[in-house]
């Protein structure tokens, strides 16, 4: 028997998410990388069997809990993809992971990787150096690599290699200066550490919106995560079309009031995220130029652009600007296929340390 959810919930379609994934895993192949997808845009065991299922190496993570989930739930190659300030709880946990997963995470200066290996080692817990190139977020200057990772390999560590995130993608024509940026940085990067003597074993980058600009004659490796779902902001970048998009919030037209529609769904529900870019709050799947003006924690008001209203009890389809944000709101994923719903967990929902 179909399960009914009531409004709001997160809707996938199964087909457009297989669709989805298997498209990463062909784009990997066809440029000869390896695919390890960030797992904190799902945060659910169900989609990262199917990731892995299709080929990919393993799973990138944004904490220690997502990576304890995943570990729980069979998942043997983590890296988390951040700089870990290893105290001695972290230090335990991550001794922990390692009985059951390989796994590696990220350092950004001489004294992170000093003090990972102070913490770590001897344990088989592997460092990847993160390098800026552009974002400005985090991340050590692309030639400083060499002396982290020296830092790292006295420490005890093993070094696996460099990576980056090209966050600055998300704008408007950034796509491909950013994969351009990212390329420059990570080769200057393992340069240094082959400088240095020492083996670069991966070069890690990739984002949704720069991934058909990678370079792979860089870059060994791919770290996705979005692209399994699309999302407003991808929808706006050009990065996915609505035809791909694969996640929504389910939610009833309640109101009428002001001559433009009202749903039950607000950012309790879809999430506060709006980019300078973005033309609202969310936009409606099946009603293109429609967009969110308004967003309140349990409520949306929707102008249609003079498209005749969704009656009231109506239900519709929104694509929330941010998914990742969004999916961690949820409890469950309802996944649709072939007109049935069933609930998946969203395991590492509030894993946020």
């Amino acid at each position: 028997m179909t399960v009914q959810p009531t409004t709001p919930y997160l809707r996938v379609d199964r087909h457009r998410l297989q669709r989805n994934v298997d498209h990463g895993a062909e784009r990997a192949g066809g440029r000869r990388v390896a695919l390890r997808p960030h797992a904190k845009t799902h945060k659910t065991t169900e989609i990262a069997r199917l990731q892995l299922d299709a080929g990919a190496v393993g799973l990138t993570v944004a904490t220690l809990g997502e990576a304890e989930v995943f570990a729980q739930h069979g998942c043997r190659d983590l890296f988390v993809a951040y700089p870990v300030w290893v105290d001695e709880r972290a230090a335990a946990r991550l001794r922990d992971l390692t009985d059951r997963a390989t796994v590696a995470i990220g350092v950004d200066s001489v004294d992170s990787a000093v003090r990972a290996g102070r913490q770590l080692a001897p344990y088989a817990v592997e460092v990847m150096v993160e390098v800026d190139s552009g974002q400005h977020r985090t991340g050590c200057r692309p030639d400083e690599a060499g002396a982290v990772a020296v830092a790292a390999t006295k420490a005890g560590l093993r070094v696996r290699g460099v990576f980056t995130f090209p966050g600055h993608s998300y704008a408007p024509d950034g796509r491909a200066s950013a994969a351009a940026d990212e390329a420059r940085a990570l080769a200057t990067a393992r340069d240094a550490l082959l400088d240095e003597g020492l083996e670069v074993a991966v070069v890690s980058g990739g984002s949704t919106p720069s991934w058909d600009y990678l370079d792979p004659s860089v870059v060994t490796e791919a770290r996705p995560g979005v692209y399994v779902f699309g999302d407003a902001q991808q929808w706006e970048l050009g990065a996915m079309p609505p035809g791909s998009l694969a996640l929504t919030c389910r939610a009833t037209v309640v109101s009428h009031a002001g001559g433009r529609a009202v749903l039950d769904a607000g950012s309790k529900a879809l999430g506060a995220d709006r980019a300078a870019y973005s033309t609202g709050w969310g936009r409606l799947l099946h009603h293109p130029e429609a967009r969110i003006v308004q967003l309140s924690e349990h409520h949306a008001v929707v102008d249609l652009a003079g498209a005749p209203l969704p009656p009231v009890g109506h239900q519709v389809d929104v694509v929330p600007n941010h998914c990742c944000a969004t999916v961690n709101l949820a409890d469950n994923l309802w996944v649709e296929e072939d007109g049935s719903l069933q609930p998946w967990p969203v395991a590492a929902r509030g894993r946020n340390g």
